[in-house]
């Protein structure tokens, strides 16, 4: 039983000598491929496995640093296996650029759902029918006629680059965008529909050089944006006698303006209709000038269809809003 154990216990030694050996070894071709430009390894020890009998034990390494002991194989191995090779560490600016991916990629990650977020949370599921694009490409023909303002005040809000929704927006509430809709109970007709001698009346001050046709849609954009100048700003006429006739336009009364800007400050000139001394610029007072001059220019209409039109009119860059959403679920199929 004694020699069993005596064998057993030589077994061990031979194997953790190899062991030792086979981590010097590594250790010594780990050096020369972390410093291929070195003459050696100046400090490394040399396996070498001493006899059983031999003094230093097995697996004592010979060699070393001049002049001083060799370090002992087991705590050579034990600092290998357990912590690698303590003197080596990534160059600073590997480890920089390391970091400097990580985060890169956290901030792609990021703004990727953040983009996603406002997606999905702003218009989500909504768009306007395809017939507003076309309508919207027949408003820049139809605005490129200067006769559109309003006289003698020359504004031009229903054809001006951030309010000129009002026209497709009253064309998609009237007709479904449908240039050749007629109202059969009232005899308006056409894409932004009004009575036919009022379109003629209105196109004879557009210098259309062609006869008017409220079938055409750039014929009656163009008498709408007239017609909707008109009734903000008001008109200077001349009467049968010859006499200067001026009609007031909504912005013509204290009460209107101050609904609109704040301020019910009136800039009166002779010759022209009163105007609000304050631009209308706000969103809620261009919502309340949209109701108003959809009432007026429909004659009658409940102030709910008119309020509408206000609504479209403030979410024209959203069509996913909710009030949007359901008043386009309300509307008829659009001719266009």
């Amino acid at each position: 039983m004694t020699s069993k154990f005596e064998n057993i216990d030589d077994n061990n030694a031979e194997r953790l000598a190899t062991l030792e050996n086979l981590a010097a070894e590594f250790e010594q071709r780990l050096f020369a491929v972390m410093h291929p430009e070195g003459g050696g390894y100046p400090h490394g020890a040399v396996p070498h496995a001493v006899p059983g009998g031999g003094e230093g034990g097995a697996g004592a390494f010979r060699g070393g640093s001049p002049g001083g002991a060799a370090p002992a194989a087991n705590g050579r191995t034990e600092a290998l296996i357990t912590r690698g090779r303590p003197g080596y560490r990534r160059p600073r600016h590997r480890r920089l650029l390391a970091h400097w991916r990580l985060l890169a990629a956290g901030a792609v990650a990021l703004l990727t759902g953040i983009v996603a977020t406002l997606v999905t949370t702003r218009g989500s599921g909504g768009a306007w029918p395809a017939s507003v694009a076309t309508v919207q490409a027949e408003i820049k023909q139809a605005c490129a006629n200067p006769d559109v303002a309003a006289e003698p005040s020359g504004l031009n809000f229903a054809c001006a680059k951030d309010t000129d929704q009002v026209l497709w927006v009253f064309a998609l509430l009237t007709s479904g965008d449908n240039p050749n809709f007629v109202d059969q109970s009232t005899g308006r007709e056409g894409l932004d529909p009004v009575q036919p001698e009022q379109g003629g009346d209105i196109a004879w001050a557009l210098n259309l050089h062609h006869p008017y046709d409220a079938a055409n849609p750039i014929d009656s954009l163009a008498v709408a944006a007239r017609a909707i100048n008109n009734i903000i700003s008001g008109a200077t006429l001349t009467s049968s006698t010859g006499s200067v006739l001026i009609e007031p336009g909504l912005e013509s009364e204290p009460s209107n303006c101050q609904r609109y800007t704040g301020s019910g400050k009136l800039a009166t000139r002779r010759g022209y209709p009163a105007a609000c001394a304050l631009p209308v610029t706000n969103a809620p007072g261009q919502a309340a000038l949209i109701s108003d001059v959809f009432q007026k220019w429909m004659g009658g209409t409940p102030s709910r269809i008119a309020d509408e039109a206000a609504v479209l009119f403030e979410n024209a860059d959203n069509p996913g809003n909710p009030r949007v959403r359901a008043l386009l679920a309300s509307l008829p199929d659009s001719g266009g």
